[in-house]
């Protein structure tokens, strides 16, 4: 089954087995909007979902207490592919992004996307050259070019210093 993440468990959240979560997502009220997560390959209804600064607060099926809760700590929430909400145009999922070739407008090959930074004013892509080296690169339309997924290629406007 093909997945997506959409999180990862951080800490136990008070005594009723709720979890807080780091949201992957782009939107951190997605939670409300997913009826169940996979947590160790196993389905898990959302009872609850609120929100604390920058983390959702989950109280998710067969979690009821704190000793559940804690032994959640790192585990990574999953969602199938088949469940997953409309994206909106030039939106991407990180899975799908990660591992494409990356292109310059020229046709040349600058390296591959290895990670993606998210941060509140615009996400960062790290490409890692073939010498091993890596840049960020912030993920605007004016380096960001084009995305092709089913060629697993983004075309990218390169800038002096790069």
């Amino acid at each position: 089954m093909d997945t997506i993440k959409l999180g990862k468990i951080t800490a136990p959240q008070g005594i009723k087995g709720e979890v807080r979560v780091y949201s992957y997502t782009d939107e951190l009220t997605r939670f409300s909007e997913i009826e169940a997560v996979l947590l160790d390959g196993q389905k898990r209804k959302i009872q609850n979902a609120r929100y604390m600064k920058n983390m959702a607060v989950l109280k998710l099926e067969g979690v009821d207490d704190r000793n559940m809760a804690e032994s959640l700590r790192n585990k990574e929430l999953l969602l199938a592919k088949e469940d997953l909400w409309e994206q909106p145009e030039d939106t991407y999922f990180i899975d799908d992004l990660v591992g494409c070739d990356v292109v310059s407008e020229d046709g040349d090959s600058v390296g591959t996307l290895k990670n993606i930074i998210s941060r509140p004013a615009q996400d960062l892509y790290e490409i890692e050259r073939a010498d091993g080296s890596t840049f960020l690169l912030p993920a605007v339309k004016e380096f960001i070019k084009n995305v092709d997924l089913d060629n697993k290629t983004i075309i990218i406007h390169l800038i002096n210093g790069l």
